[in-house]
């Protein structure tokens, strides 16, 4: 049974950093494609980022410069490092497996979902 674990979110101030970990369990994590998602107040869950096992990368393409995407086969841990930070990245974010490495066609494989980590950036 896989699980998701998010952590490090928090309140920052609009312009700053802030390094988002996902500790994954219960899969063989260097063979998947890994991907982080956000839930924003009254908005669908969107795709912010995948990771292929090798560590090719895909963006959300409103976000490219601002967020990296990066994962620690030996850790088991997925990571989000997200700069200039703004008041609309305001969301609680998620990591998860993905099914596909292709952006296009990329989803959730579990529905067992993390708690997430709530990110709140100021003005």
């Amino acid at each position: 049974q896989v699980m998701l674990v998010e952590s490090g979110g928090g309140l920052v101030q609009a312009g700053g950093p802030l390094r988002l970990s996902c500790a994954v369990s219960g899969i063989i994590f260097s063979s998947n494609v890994m991907g982080w998602y956000r839930l924003a107040p009254g908005k669908q869950r969107e795709l912010v980022a995948i990771i292929t096992s090798g560590g090719s990368t895909t963006y959300l393409e409103s976000l490219k410069g601002r967020f990296t995407i990066s994962r620690d086969n030996v850790k088991n841990m997925v990571y989000l490092q997200m700069n200039s930070l703004k008041p609309e990245d305001t969301a609680v974010y998620y990591c998860n497996v993905q099914t596909t490495r292709i952006w296009y066609f990329s989803a959730p494989k579990y529905d067992d979902w993390g708690q997430g980590t709530q990110v709140t950036v100021s003005s």
